[in-house]
């Protein structure tokens, strides 16, 4: 027989668990290693509970589903007349559009973009323009909602499809 550690050719080996791989090796060999250390014999350990297995399989369950990172999470979005909201409030305040423009520090041109729905504001802008004319100009959208089909089925290509 050969050692499988040092490779001499040996009249018998014992195997050892070294570095945790079972090795058939001499006996000079077998100090490096240990004779027990590898997986306990079926009858040496109690066989776990029917409800020890139930509970790791539920466990294991939940691992493995598909987690919607996005479930839950809401985002605060622009509203969609954004620039219509503006206008209004600005006419109701009595203010042309030079007048809103001098009183907030901006450009009328700016200002005449963003109430045409032509300019996006920014968050900064946004939040002098709503602080200016009492208005809120965003809204929370709740994400992570499916389109189409049912619950626990997969996507498929009927629910990008539009219907008649």
């Amino acid at each position: 027989m050969i050692c499988e550690m040092c490779g001499k050719e040996v009249p018998v080996t014992k195997p050892v668990f070294i570095e945790g791989t079972k090795l058939e090796v001499c006996p000079n060999c077998s100090k490096f290693g240990d004779e027990r250390r590898g997986s306990p014999t079926r009858g040496s350990a109690p066989a776990p509970s029917a409800q020890v297995i139930e509970q790791r399989l539920q466990r294991r369950e939940q691992r493995m589903q598909v987690k919607d990172v996005y479930r839950g999470s809401e985002s605060v979005e622009l509203i969609d007349d954004y620039g219509g909201e503006i206008r209004k409030a600005r006419i109701a305040k009595g203010m042309d559009l030079e007048e809103f423009a001098a009183s907030i520090l901006e450009k009328k041109g700016t200002l005449a973009k963003i109430e045409s729905n032509d300019l996006v504001p920014d968050d900064k802008m946004l939040k002098k323009l709503e602080k200016a004319l009492d208005i809120k100009l965003t809204e929370s959208v709740s994400t992570g909602g499916r389109i189409g089909g049912g619950q626990n089925t997969k996507m498929t290509l009927s629910d990008f499809i539009k219907k008649k």
